[in-house]
């Protein structure tokens, strides 16, 4: 056997996930989607463009960057994450689930976003696409249950652990997705809470 066989045989067969970690993901992609669309449901026109500051996003915004990252997760990154060789599972990968469900949703700590909104999407075709990525997350995590074997590089890791960890899996990514979405719908409710916002 060559050296090549011999390291591709040491990372079979893939791991499947297992029934909690599918429940887990089911869950909270589940609950992040309620709380955007529900944060959502009353809010008029005026209320979706106003603005509290300057240098602050609109509801309107904050809903378009949400779904252009849901989109990166559900494009590039499923495809680098296709392409990315069989591996073995990190053995720390239960604790970078915990970091991606408890601290990527803090308001606390802010990273400047690389993926400004341009602006000019409704709120009716915001929540469509925003519940077509979920049916997206959802079939991704139900239909490839090797997403623990392939993983790539990953910004928003590094920087939540401070460089500690610099990649995340294909069950991470979508962790992230949810992640990412709870976390700018705490800042809609922000824009809901300042002194301006329109009735």
């Amino acid at each position: 056997m060559t050296s090549n066989a011999m390291a591709t045989a040491a990372v079979q067969p893939t791991e499947a996930l297992g029934q909690i970690e599918l429940d887990r993901a089911r869950l909270y992609l589940e609950q992040t989607r309620i709380l955007i669309v529900g944060a959502l449901r009353n809010v008029s026109e005026l209320q979706w463009n106003f603005k509290p500051g300057p240098d602050r996003w609109s509801i309107a915004e904050i809903i378009e960057h949400i779904i252009v990252v849901q989109g990166r997760v559900l494009g590039p990154a499923r495809e680098q994450l296709e392409n990315a060789s069989i591996a073995p599972v990190h053995p720390d990968y239960k604790h970078v689930d915990d970091i991606i469900i408890y601290q990527i949703p803090s308001r606390l700590t802010k990273f400047p976003s690389p993926l400004q909104p341009a602006g000019g999407l409704s709120r009716s075709d915001a929540i469509e696409r925003l519940l077509a990525n979920y049916a997206a997350l959802n079939r991704r995590l139900e239909t490839t249950p090797d997403l623990r074997n392939h993983s790539i590089e990953s910004a928003p890791i590094k920087a939540i652990s401070n460089g500690v960890y610099s990649s995340m899996d294909g069950y991470q990514w979508i962790l992230a997705a949810a992640a990412h979405t709870e976390r700018h719908t705490k800042q809609v409710l922000e824009v809901m809470a300042d002194p301006g916002f329109p009735a």
